[in-house]
């Protein structure tokens, strides 16, 4: 499997990176290496202009796969310059965000979007986290896709029916904005809910989708 992601912009990227003066950067060293928008020389790239613009960065890595069980051990070996940041700055795949965000009581912001995956030829059960819709909204919404963890793909919610904490189009499946809330309230950033998201620009993620690595 390859997640094939582009780099946010600079300024879009110190927008999500308001109120956060400390920052601790990871990389992958698989897709965001090969494409060339996470792995070390990206990475020290952007640790760099971060430095610039005021930014204290607490320490980085790069993970060798950042979507596996590799991850929890590369954190915990980084584990008091993570502690010593505001957020995590990853520059993976939105998978790769999920993962590090599910072990990590530290707001995890993108530093990619992503755009597709490129091949998947594992065989076993999966469920989708990331829909690689080409704009990533998961620095407001700790970690978990809207548009993937909702049936409705709501980018604004949650909706009249959720109930309970559950959803109104399958009453057996948690509401993704039950899951944002609570895991927004872990992380003391429920102002983060009243932010208005705009409505998605599709043309973010043409189709056929293809990219082109220089």
């Amino acid at each position: 499997m390859k997640s094939i992601t582009k780099q946010k912009p600079l300024d879009e990227i110190q927008k999500l990176l308001e109120g956060c003066d400390k920052v601790f950067i990871t990389g992958c060293g698989t897709c965001t290496t090969m494409t060339k928008t996470g792995g070390i020389e990206q990475v020290e790239e952007i640790k760099q202009q971060l430095q610039d613009a005021g930014k204290l960065v607490t320490g980085y890595t790069v993970i060798p796969i950042s979507c596996d069980e590799m991850t929890e051990a590369a954190l915990k070996d980084n584990e008091i310059p993570i502690h010593n940041a505001d957020c995590i700055l990853v520059m993976s795949c939105a998978l790769g965000l999920f993962k590090i965000s599910s072990y990590i009581q530290k707001r995890c912001i993108p530093a990619q979007d992503t755009l597709f995956i490129g091949v998947e030829n594992t065989p076993g059960n999966f469920y989708e986290v990331c829909a690689q819709c080409g704009q990533c909204v998961l620095g407001y919404t700790a970690g978990i896709c809207p548009i993937t963890f909702c049936h409705k793909s709501l980018l604004n919610g949650p909706c009249g029916g959720t109930n309970k904490g559950k959803c109104e189009v399958d009453k057996e499946k948690d509401c993704a904005w039950t899951l944002i809330y609570n895991r927004l309230s872990e992380l003391g950033k429920l102002d983060l809910m009243r932010k208005h998201l705009p409505p998605k620009n599709y043309h973010a993620s043409l189709q056929p989708r293809k990219v082109k690595i220089s």
